[in-house]
């Protein structure tokens, strides 16, 4: 099967906009005296985690870590198996963790990742995704943060990618198969 890009979804602009207020929303929550543990999921939520933490607060003590699981393959659907790559560095125990994804669709893989974190001990775990497509949600997933919920429909850039193309984009746009 071979992709071509459709339409812009989302422009660089409205995304920029959209970061600073979800920025906003974590820094009005967040405990000043706590360390707060931003949990970015490779690669997608790369470009969003980047300009998300950039926009928080200097005073708020932000610790940002990394784990790398996929479910997608080099396919537009997702598998149903939850692969991790690579593993969190930072012990969570006690402590606020954010995850950052850059998209929930089933909810397969981050109702993995979440039931893998809660046995961590955690003092709170909450969900930061950028897209949320709630049509094709299998797995009920808290959402604590959103940037834009979107139509069924597979998108890349701004770190999402089909079969690896595409991350770079500055705007998330439509894929269409051929």
């Amino acid at each position: 099967m071979s992709y071509k890009l459709g339409d812009v979804l989302i422009s660089r602009e409205e995304i920029a906009k959209r970061v600073k207020a979800v920025a906003a929303e974590i820094a009005c929550d967040a405990e000043r005296d706590k360390p707060l543990v931003i949990v970015g999921i490779l690669t997608g939520a790369a470009f969003f985690l980047t300009d998300l933490v950039r926009e928080l607060p200097e005073e708020l003590d932000v610790r940002v870590d990394f784990m790398s699981v996929a479910s997608y393959g080099d396919s537009t659907k997702t598998s149903g198996v939850v692969r991790i790559f690579h593993d969190l560095k930072t012990n969570i125990e006690g402590k606020n963790v954010i995850v950052v994804e850059d998209i929930i669709d089933s909810g397969l893989t981050l109702s993995h990742l979440l039931g893998l974190l809660k046995g961590r001990n955690p003092a709170s775990l909450k969900v930061c995704v950028l897209l949320d497509k709630k049509e094709r949600r299998q797995v009920e997933v808290s959402v604590d943060y959103c940037g834009f919920s979107i139509p069924d429909k597979f998108v890349v850039g701004y770190g999402l990618d089909c079969a690896g193309m595409w991350r770079h984009l500055k705007d998330i746009k439509y894929v269409i198969e051929e």
